[in-house]
């Protein structure tokens, strides 16, 4: 069985017990081309923080491009981020944005794996 550990010595907390629970059924092989691609994929926090303090100071809604929400972003931006508010709670809840969009991330590298099988 792979262990993310180590495999990606980056993550942490339930982001790791995440990706552990994709790669168990798969051979080391597999587990190791799912962590090339997830590592170049996957999106830091410092990453969504960064772009939801850019879209607070000059052009908002970045943080949600970045997500590949371009529905939600083109709202933020024609609306000021919903008058800030939207982006005021982006920025509290950027870990979680940075979690949910990397899960989904590692998901689709998991189909696309299982798939390939």
């Amino acid at each position: 069985m792979p262990s993310v550990l180590k495999l990606l010595p980056e993550l942490q907390g339930s982001e790791m017990a995440f990706v552990q629970s994709l790669i168990n059924n798969m051979t080391e092989e597999q587990a190791q081309i799912f962590a090339n691609a997830y590592r170049s994929r996957r999106k830091s926090e410092e990453t969504f923080l960064l772009a939801a303090v850019l879209g607070f100071v000059c052009i908002a809604g970045v943080q949600r491009f970045l997500k590949n929400e371009i529905g939600m972003g083109l709202l933020f931006l024609f609306t000021c981020g919903l008058c800030f508010i939207g982006t005021i709670v982006d920025l509290i809840r950027y870990k979680e944005l940075a979690y949910e969009n990397n899960q989904k991330v590692a998901i689709e590298l998991a189909g696309n794996l299982n798939q390939m099988k």
